[in-house]
Parts: C-alpha cells; sequence; structure tokens
C-alpha cells in the first residue's frame, strides 16, 4: 500500500476546511437571499405568481396531541421523546380521512395549489418511504397519505407542491444526536449521512408521486433543491430559492415571486384548545393585501387526527370559497399597481393589460342599493375607461325596479359613483370587500421609492444609527422619511409576529440618505428595521433588513 506524502495530506485537509467552509458561507447567503444561484425558471415563476393562491395542509403524527408540530421534540425529556418515537405511531389512525372532501372544497375556495408536509421537522414521513420505520406505513392506517391527497387535489386541477423538512429528529435521536435546530451541528451539511438520507427521501418525493409543481424545504436548502431541480428542471423550489415570510406580509411589493405562508389561527397543526381563529373577512383581507403587493398567499389548515378538518377552517375556506366565486379576477395573474392601496382601497392589475381592480374594504358592510362614491388619486381615466362591480350586471336592482344601478367615472374631483346591487346573503349586507373592475386606465400618480441601506452602532451600546436613502421624489417637492424597527430574538428566521416601533421623521426636499438614531434597545437582542416615507396616501416602505446591532 503506497503512503501518502504528509505534505499532500495537510493540502487535502486544507481544500476540504476551505470547501466546507464555501458550503457554509454559501449556505448563510442563500439564507439572506435564497435566489443567489436559484435555477427555478422565470417561466415557471410566471406560472406560480398567475396562481395565487395556495392551500398549505399541516398535519403529522402528534395531531393526536394537539401539540406544535414536531417541536415539542427539542428539550424533551428522553421519557417524552421515547413515547413519541415508539407509541405515538401505534395510536395513528385517521378513519375519517377525506381527502376528495379537502380537496373539493379547496377547489371551490380558489385555490390553485397544495403544500403537502410530507416530513416534518420530527421526521415522521407521511409517505411510503424505504428509508425509515417512523413512517405512516408503520401505523394502524397503514395507508400512503401523500399519494391520496396528490391524487384527490390534482383530479381538482390543482397543482401539488411538496413540504418538505431538511431537520429530522428521528435521524438526530437514533444517532444520539441533542435535538435542536438552527445550529450548525444539526445540519445535513455537517451530517454526511443525514444529507443522503435526506436527499434519498426526497428522490423517492419526486419520482414516485407523479408531477410536482412546487417544493417547500423549511430548513437548509444546500444539497437538496439542486437535486430537486436535477430530477425536475421545471419544479419550483419556494422557500429556499424565494422570499417566504411566514406570518406576516411586507409592508411593500418585493422584487420577483415571492410567497407569505399564514396560519388561521395561531397555530400550524390542529390545537383543540388555546387557539384563535383569525376571522374569514381578516384571511380575505390578507389574501387581497398579499397579492396588491405581489405575493401568493399560501394559507395554512391542520386537520384533525381523524383526518377531518376543524369546523372553524372549514367555515372559513366556505367564507373565502363565496368571495373568490364573485372576485377571483382580481386574484389571478396581477401584478401590483403603481401603489398597493389608497386607504382602505387596494389595487391589483392584470398582467400585461391595463385592467385595474380597486378592492374596497370597510369597517362597516356597504348595504345593497347604496351608492358609494370614490376619488382615486393614483388612477386616471381615458375615453375607453369602463367600470363595474365584479359579479354583478349593473343593471337590475332586486324589489328595486325604479333604481337604475349603473356604475359611472368621471375624471373629476368626485370620482367613481357605483352601487353594489348583487345578494350575497339573507341580511342584503356583505361584509367583505367589494372589487370595481375598471378598464383602460392609465397612473396618475409616480411615487417617490425608498431604500434601507443599512445601520451602525451609536454612541452606547443601547442605541442604533438606522440608514435609509430616497431615490427618488416622484412627484413630490418635500417627504416625511423615518424608520420602522421590531425585536426578532428567538423567532424562526422567515417568521415575524411582534409589531413595528415608529421613529421620528425629518423632512428631505431631494433624493439622498437619512439617519436616524435609536434609543434603549437590548445590546444582547436582535432587530430588523425599514426606511419608510409617509407619502400622504400611504406608507411607503423599504425592505426589512437585520441590524447590526
Amino acid at each position: 500500500m503506497s503512503r501518502i506524502h504528509p505534505r499532500f495530506s495537510s493540502i487535502c485537509l486544507f481544500f476540504m476546511f476551505l470547501i466546507g467552509n464555501l458550503l457554509v458561507s454559501s449556505s448563510a447567503a442563500a439564507a439572506d437571499d435564497p435566489e443567489r444561484g436559484s435555477l427555478n425558471k422565470q417561466e415557471r415563476l410566471e406560472w406560480f405568481q398567475d396562481q395565487g393562491f395556495g392551500l398549505f395542509i399541516h398535519w403529522s403524527v402528534d395531531s393526536q396531541l394537539g401539540v406544535v408540530i414536531s417541536h415539542s421534540l427539542v428539550g424533551a425529556s428522553e421519557d417524552y421523546t421515547d413515547r413519541f418515537f415508539n407509541d405515538l405511531p401505534k395510536s395513528f389512525d385517521p378513519d375519517r380521512f377525506n381527502p376528495v372532501d379537502w380537496a373539493r372544497l379547496a377547489h371551490l375556495a380558489g385555490v390553485r395549489y397544495v403544500m403537502f408536509t410530507t416530513k416534518h421537522h420530527s421526521g415522521f414521513a407521511m409517505f411510503d418511504t424505504a428509508t425509515t420505520p417512523f413512517g405512516i406505513m408503520n401505523t394502524p392506517f397503514h395507508r400512503d397519505i401523500t399519494k391520496e391527497v396528490f391524487n384527490a387535489f390534482r383530479a381538482e386541477g390543482i397543482a401539488a407542491g411538496v413540504y418538505y423538512s431538511p431537520d429530522d429528529f428521528w435521524w438526530l435521536h437514533q444517532h444520539g444526536k441533542t435535538i435542536e435546530r438552527s445550529v450548525p451541528e444539526v445540519q445535513p451539511r455537517n451530517n454526511p449521512g443525514l444529507m443522503q438520507y435526506d436527499q434519498t427521501q426526497l428522490r423517492e418525493l419526486l419520482t414516485h408521486y407523479g408531477k410536482i409543481d412546487a417544493l417547500f424545504l423549511d430548513g437548509e436548502a444546500v444539497g437538496l433543491r439542486d437535486l430537486a431541480w436535477k430530477l425536475n428542471p421545471d419544479i419550483i423550489v419556494t422557500r429556499g430559492a424565494i422570499k417566504t415570510p411566514e406570518l406576516t406580509v411586507p409592508g411593500m411589493p418585493l422584487p420577483g415571486a415571492w410567497e407569505t405562508c399564514m396560519t388561521m389561527g395561531t397555530a400550524w397543526q390542529y390545537q383543540p384548545q388555546n387557539e384563535h381563529y383569525k376571522s374569514g373577512g381578516e384571511l380575505i383581507r390578507l389574501l387581497v393585501q398579499t397579492r396588491a403587493k405581489g405575493g401568493n398567499f399560501l394559507l395554512n389548515v391542520g386537520p384533525k387526527p381523524n383526518g377531518e378538518l376543524p369546523i372553524e377552517e372549514e367555515e372559513r375556506l366556505r367564507e373565502i370559497a363565496l368571495w373568490m366565486f364573485v372576485n377571483s379576477d382580481a386574484i389571478y395573474a396581477v401584478r401590483p399597481w403603481v401603489i398597493t392601496n389608497e386607504g382602505d382601497i387596494w389595487f391589483t392589475k392584470k398582467k400585461n393589460t391595463n385592467t385595474l381592480y380597486a378592492i374596497v374594504e370597510s369597517d362597516t358592510p356597504w348595504p345593497r342599493a347604496t351608492w358609494k362614491e370614490f376619488t382615486l388619486h393614483s388612477v386616471r381615466a381615458t375615453d375607453k375607461t369602463q367600470v363595474n362591480v365584479l359579479g354583478q350586471s349593473d343593471q337590475v336592482e332586486e324589489y328595486h325596479p325604479e333604481i337604475k344601478p349603473k356604475s359611472t367615472w368621471h375624471q373629476e374631483e368626485d370620482g367613481l359613483q357605483v352601487m353594489q346591487t348583487q345578494r350575497l346573503q339573507d341580511n342584503f349586507r356583505w361584509p367583505n370587500p367589494a372589487v370595481l373592475k375598471i378598464t383602460n386606465v392609465e397612473p396618475a400618480l409616480n411615487p417617490p421609492h425608498v431604500q434601507t441601506t443599512g445601520s451602525a452602532p451609536g454612541s452606547s451600546g443601547q442605541q442604533e444609527v438606522l440608514e435609509g436613502a430616497v431615490l427618488d421624489m416622484g412627484d413630490r417637492s418635500s417627504l416625511e422619511v423615518g424608520f420602522e424597527y421590531r425585536p426578532i430574538l428567538g423567532e424562526d428566521v422567515n417568521s415575524r409576529s411582534s409589531t413595528w416601533t415608529a421613529t421620528p421623521t425629518q423632512t428631505i426636499s431631494k433624493p439622498g440618505t437619512f439617519k436616524i438614531a435609536v434609543d434603549g434597545l437590548d445590546p444582547k437582542g436582535a432587530y430588523e428595521f425599514r426606511a419608510v416615507i409617509r407619502h400622504p396616501l400611504l406608507p411607503l416602505y423599504g425592505l426589512e433588513i437585520t441590524m447590526k446591532h
């Protein structure tokens, strides 16, 4: 046997160290900018943006306990962990599971793609895999849930998407490693066995289940997203290759395709107690605001352990279904207008046309057979402009033959005059937004643009100097500018739950940089911030970035 020269061995070790650091750096860079190195095809991203509305499904073996999905294993005692891995699967038997019911309701609600949790962080496989006994095929149910879900949704014309977690608590436990997340010691890139294990599972999911349109990698995507593109060049990697804010909608449109994922209540998985659901109206407004900012809205449901959807979630999907049945033209294949909204009126623009949708929110229902007038400052009519309310003919008002409810448009101070005539519920008052379709319009506003540029330590450990820049003034001679910031310590990299705090503002009269010092920060804390222009019509934001505090 030949011997390796010590110098050559040292060189090999050096290059292995260098490559390892490059992988770490690449992974960190991808977390900061997931689009870096992406092989998502532009035409597929366009298709994805056109869909607009997806259904997230969080469901795993621990739904039986009504516990946070997977995360209860972090910091758990050995006896809890053993019961989770060994006892829970023995009792998982969702005997009322009928994915056809889910799919039909999703179709009615206007859902265009589904994202199903094939494996969450616990490592429990909701699909038929040869890699682990910790999965659905070793339960009393003993059926391939993932296959049945995808078949049911495809039958309703809904595209199939795989949620997959590279983290795997079962694998860590089997290999004597502490169960935790977001630390280098447990990442697949530092555990060749886990990387191979994940890649084998991902290969199964992307080759055994028909066409998969989208992949959501809830963890470090290094080593997995490139395999996905190799197996299916047309697949869209969402988390791991585009921005996917969680439980929040950004202040301004993000460049390119992006997706926000949102719970109906506070939990991702089914919780029979300690749960507070958003109303159907709140969810519709979140959908509208996400689409006005150019993003996709991925709305989550958490099935019960028997396989049924909680009645609260079914009711909200049906409320969304009614709204989408009337107004889906304002949601599909749209892009942002020159501004996102004027007060409670939000805008979407049909792609590649001059058709604008003005989505009218209100704190109080708009009573049927009453006129409303709007002045839209960002919209200019042409001689071809026409206006109508989606879903109604503008020809008759039930029980009121004397009313002629034709919508009108005047390029004057009174602007737009419309009446809501369609009867959608028995009380004659529909509490959710009405949508005005306005054709052949032009922008009447040139908005300014602001950029968040960075931060620097201030004069004390509790101060940070925030920095921004106004790139152009638009059609304004002066602007009020400032910042907003919020704490993010202890949150997942994609999740945000804290509210924004506004700084004082300053007035500027020309493009350029500006700075404001923020006091009272926790020296051990973590924060993110964004620059803001206090425009008379609406706040205009720069992108959120993390403070270097």
